[in-house]
């Protein structure tokens, strides 16, 4: 036999549920939570180009650079930031002007260039980018590949306002 006795456990349920679908009857997306915003790294700005040139893609392309760009404070991602790219590739080294280039990350966040094959420098193959947009601080990054034969490389930024 069942009791009606309503326990404390349900009234709590009941609540939680009233609380999250709302008073119209939908329910309420969940509030995105602050991330650690992403340190500069060592050596990322080595080379850099204030004002590198928005581009389609880096010379003759097959290596593909991509990542997403959030707001530290919620979490949001962040649409139309600068993304300046640059690397030592199998058409020039990371201090030629023809090897950087720059993009804009599209509704979600999301950036994505295509350039050459990234070759070793100084014994690694790794890439360059600096998220350089008014309002949040700078951020330089230099992640390695895995291997001089990956074919792309993902790097992500979680900025700070300024």
């Amino acid at each position: 036999m069942r009791s009606n006795i309503i326990t404390r456990r349900a009234i709590l349920t009941a609540g939680s549920a009233a609380l999250t679908v709302g008073v119209s009857g939908l329910i309420v997306p969940a509030k995105a939570q602050g991330l650690a915003p992403t340190p500069t790294m060592r050596g990322g700005s080595n080379n850099y180009r204030p004002n590198a040139p928005i581009v389609e893609r880096i010379g003759g392309g097959g290596f593909t650079m991509t990542g997403t760009v959030r707001r530290a404070s919620d979490g949001m991602p962040l649409a139309g930031q600068r993304i300046q790219i640059w690397a030592h590739t199998t058409e020039g080294h990371e201090r030629d002007e023809r090897s950087h280039g720059a993009t804009l990350t599209d509704e979600n966040g999301v950036f994505t260039m295509d350039m050459p094959q990234i070759v070793p420098a100084f014994g690694q193959a790794h890439g360059h980018l600096a998220s350089e947009n008014e309002g949040f601080e700078t951020v330089f990054l230099r992640p390695l590949l895995d291997s001089p034969d990956q074919k792309s490389l993902t790097a992500d930024f979680v900025l700070v306002t300024v």
